[in-house]
């Protein structure tokens, strides 16, 4: 009953749902939030307090010399134990939201970071740096600020509204009668706040990806002159925005003057009445400080409302987030894999992305110290593969082996601590070269670090860096040339020193003479090492010990360069295109 009640003041079940849930985060911090509750009953004890010390103040003709000393004492003592109430309400139930709020925002990253590649790929990183910066920081006022009236304001309504009762309860019932003058505004302002708010945070994301795409494609922007073009889209998205937010705005300038014009309906009304029954001149001004105490939580209750249904949409968005399924996660009783890896095999492995098949009955083994190349045409399924291989996708059916487990029966870190990964596109963070080199192992010394580097051939142009391995790379390394890049990429996987390595078109995006270093650096990291090697140009894998040639998502080929090349099939049609001049 009372959860339908609230669920109808919140403008919809699903509201409710959604600010219950985010109240929920406040859980562990339940004591501090009971004393901050237990302060704002002081205040709101304080300010009846106060009420009463002006009562008798305002009668001092009737009193005695002792009593007017009594009572112009204890007006300023209340008025100091409902300031410490005040301040010391507000601040725990401050921390509790604000540190409620942290705890969230750590929790969506985490959840990020958890969920599988499929997800990330497949949905908008604009929208998710949204929900994550924009959505949790307009709860944030929500969860922080309204948590305080939310623990303290009801309080004050209610020992008010008492006092006024005790002090004349026919005058209070009448006052009362015009109470509901607040609260239906607030509720038809608010439903509209939830639509408009939840717009507003989707367009928000689409200027986030604006600012991404712009400013990452700067040089294809400039190179096109497109400026104008990118200029519009921004200002389009920023006026569709403005909308929306002034829509929530209008409905939160509407509270203050539906509340005034209400108490003042609510002062008229009882000063007709007090006129009528020839009511104490002394009890009237009271009773119309009470009404006056009434209208500051009824004003901060009515726009808590518009506030709650507008953090009820980003609430909406952020759990959308937190409840996307992570498909790819350890088992219970997962083990760690701590045998030197022999063997891979893969068992009639079968994988489709959304019941779209890429990979189907995939079955091969590959033992320690093998360098296997995976060719095919784009959309083949290799990368894909080597996905599997890493658990960043699970097979659909059948199975991926290390020395005959189940990759799903092993913990993912150890699963993924046999690799190391070179790809096409290098990732780099923002950061210095040694950091970026030691990623994998933050406890690495610079001697190790160093000697990574040399093995990659990477030592001799750090060195000649204004700050050698302090110098800061750049976002996405973009200070490097491409060659430095993906030396760096290889010293990194060095570094970890895997038993197996991975290496996804590493040199395809390479002028010669980079080409020619990194090919250096990888035949060098290769030695002894298990290689998952893809590859569309064949001239780097011609010294692979196996070639595997997938075709629409099967295993159509497999065998030596030479082997492939005699049976005139996929392999050769694909050597032929690339080399018939």
């Amino acid at each position: 009953m009372l959860e339908n009640i609230l669920s109808r003041l919140a403008g919809g079940r699903e509201s409710w749902v959604a600010y219950r849930r985010l109240l929920g985060y406040t859980r562990p911090y339940l004591r501090r939030l009971i004393l901050g509750a237990a302060f704002g009953l002081v205040f709101a004890g304080s300010s009846i307090g106060a009420l009463a010390a002006l009562r008798g103040l305002i009668n001092y003709e009737k009193l005695s010399s002792t009593q007017v000393v009594m009572f112009a004492c204890l007006l300023p003592l209340v008025t100091a134990i409902r300031a410490i109430g005040a301040y010391f309400g507000e601040y725990l139930v401050q921390w509790v939201g604000h540190r409620t709020v942290m705890d969230l925002r750590v929790r969506i990253f985490g959840h990020l970071l958890e969920l599988p590649i499929s997800y990330i790929e497949g949905n908008r990183s604009s929208d998710a740096i949204s929900r994550t910066v924009s959505d949790v920081t307009l709860v944030q006022h929500t969860v922080s600020n309204q948590l305080v009236d939310l623990v303290k304001q009801p309080f004050v309504l209610v020992l008010t509204a008492g006092y006024m009762i005790h002090l004349n309860w026919q005058l209070a019932i009448l006052s009362f009668f015009v109470f509901p003058l607040f609260v239906l505004p607030a509720i038809i302002l608010g439903r509209r706040v939830r639509r408009a708010a939840r717009e507003g945070q989707e367009r928000l994301a689409d200027i986030v990806e604006i600012m991404q795409e712009t400013l990452g494609g700067a040089r294809i922007v400039k190179a096109f002159q497109m400026e104008e073009r990118e200029g519009a889209r921004f200002r389009e998205q920023c006026s569709r925005f403005f909308g929306r937010i002034m829509r929530v705005v209008r409905a939160q300038a509407m509270m203050t003057p539906i509340v005034e014009c209400t108490a003042i309906v609510m002062l008229v009304a009882a000063f007709f009445h007090a006129f009528r029954t020839a009511m104490p001149f002394q009890d009237f001004i009271v009773f119309s400080a009470g009404l006056a105490l009434l209208y500051d939580p009824c004003k901060r209750l009515g726009r808590m409302h518009i506030y709650i249904q507008q953090s009820s949409a980003a609430a909406e968005r952020i759990f959308e987030l937190l409840d996307a399924e992570i498909s790819v996660a350890e088992r219970p009783h997962a083990e760690n894999f701590t045998d030197t890896l022999e063997s891979i095999q893969f068992d009639n492995v079968t994988f489709a992305y959304d019941a779209v098949p890429v990979l189907s009955g995939i079955n091969f083994s590959v033992k320690a110290g093998e360098r296997i190349a995976v060719v095919g045409m784009s959309g083949a399924g290799k990368t894909t593969l080597v996905s599997l291989l890493l658990r960043f996708f699970d097979a659909t059916d059948g199975s991926i082996r290390f020395n005959g487990r189940d990759v799903r029966e092993l913990t993912l870190g150890s699963v993924r601590r046999q690799h190391g990964v070179v790809t096409q596109d290098t990732i780099l963070f923002n950061d210095t070269v040694a950091n970026n080199i030691a990623y994998g192992d933050p406890t690495a010394d610079r001697d190790r670090i160093r000697e990574a580097a040399r093995r990659a051939h990477a030592d001799e142009f750090i060195v000649e860096m204004e700050d050698g391995y302090d110098t800061m790379v750049g976002e996405r390394g973009m200070r490097l040339s491409g060659g430095q890049r993906q030396r760096l990429a290889i010293a990194r996987a060095i570094l970890l020193d895997p038993p197996v390595l991975v290496l996804d078109e590493a040199t395809s995006a390479l002028d010669s003479e980079s080409e020619r270093l990194v090919q250096e650096a990888l035949a060098e990291v290769m030695q002894g090492r298990t290689v998952f090697a893809i590859a569309h140009r064949l001239s780097t894998i011609i010294n692979c010990d196996r070639v595997l040639v997938l075709d629409q998502g099967r295993l159509a080929e497999h065998g030596t360069h030479q082997e492939l090349l005699s049976t005139g099939g996929i392999y050769k049609r694909l050597y032929d295109l690339q080399f018939k001049t």
